[in-house]
């Protein structure tokens, strides 16, 4: 029954995306109190900021494209609803996915201990190109909206206006290489921020891990070294929900290629549980937050 099958759908779409829409809001309220009281921010807290409004205006965007989509798909059908929905949404999720990239990279050059003079010298100069790169990630995701707009734009002008069918034989081939350029550009933006993520990551965890080899060499037990495991584990769990997005984000261009009307649902909870799932970790990771989070629940 498609009904019901929209109904269950839009259901557990609307309990995750608020669920992650209010960890997410969470983040940003205790940042702004915090900024309240000292009238400054680090680079830590400046991406954690820009990290929980991008993914909170992901989420609320993406759950009314579903709303739309599913529940009142006539209001599609209405010029430029569409392409701004879907516009909005690629630079949301590409600003959130580049942005938790530099997350891990700034972690990475903050904590691990590395002995070469590259990375002694983005020790000392990281916290000037935090701005940067967060400006950097900006540009890539208005970049990769204004691409999906236009080939959503030239997609469905080729469906609605062209009379000739020469002409909207070529134009649709036209567009099909548009969409395969614009799917080939976004893999590479996703595998770019992947591979920042994994190599930052890895790096990070055989610091630490040849830290903590060092200290109980040198000491049986260590007061810090809790701190270390519990570090570990916060990347160790990152790595893994971030493996599994970027599998979500290929499977979906996949999807993208096959002409598939709807993004199997299974794919879209697993994309929107990411940004709940990952600020979860942030939150449990930082001793602030999460004696925020506690003290509130």
């Amino acid at each position: 029954n498609v009904t019901t099958y929209n109904t269950v759908s839009m259901a557990i779409v609307t309990l995750q995306t608020f669920a992650g829409m209010w960890i997410n809001a969470f983040i940003v309220s205790v940042l702004c109190v915090a900024w309240g009281k000292k009238r400054s921010f680090n680079s830590n807290e400046k991406i954690f900021l820009f990290l929980g409004c991008s993914r909170f205006c992901y989420l609320f965007i993406t759950w009314v494209f579903f709303l739309f989509e599913y529940i009142y798909p006539f209001c599609m059908d209405v010029y430029p609803a569409t392409q701004l929905l879907q516009g909005t949404q690629n630079f949301f999720s590409v600003s959130s996915l580049w942005v938790s990239a530099i997350l891990s990279v700034f972690y990475c050059v903050k904590i691990a201990n590395f002995q070469h003079s590259f990375f002694i010298y983005l020790k000392v100069k990281i916290d000037r190109f935090v701005p940067w790169l967060m400006l950097a990630s900006v540009l890539i995701s208005l970049g990769s909206s204004s691409f999906s707009y236009k080939v959503l734009s030239e997609s469905i002008c080729n469906n609605t206006n062209c009379t000739s069918a020469e002409y909207l034989w070529k134009d649709s081939n036209k567009t099909h290489e548009d969409l395969l350029l614009f799917l080939f550009l976004s893999g590479i933006v996703y595998a770019t921020a992947f591979a920042a993520v994994i190599s930052s990551a890895l790096l990070l965890l055989f610091s630490l891990w040849r830290h903590k080899h060092r200290m109980q060499t040198k000491s049986g037990k260590n007061i810090s070294m809790d701190a270390h495991i519990k570090a570990m584990k916060s990347i160790f769990s990152f790595f893994f929900v971030y493996c599994i997005n970027f599998i979500c984000l290929v499977l979906s261009l996949i999807y993208e290629t096959k002409r598939e009307s709807t993004m199997p649902i299974l794919i879209l909870v697993l994309l929107l549980a990411f940004p709940a799932v990952h600020s979860l970790i942030l939150i449990f990771s930082n001793p602030k937050l999460e004696k925020t989070l506690l003290r509130t629940l």
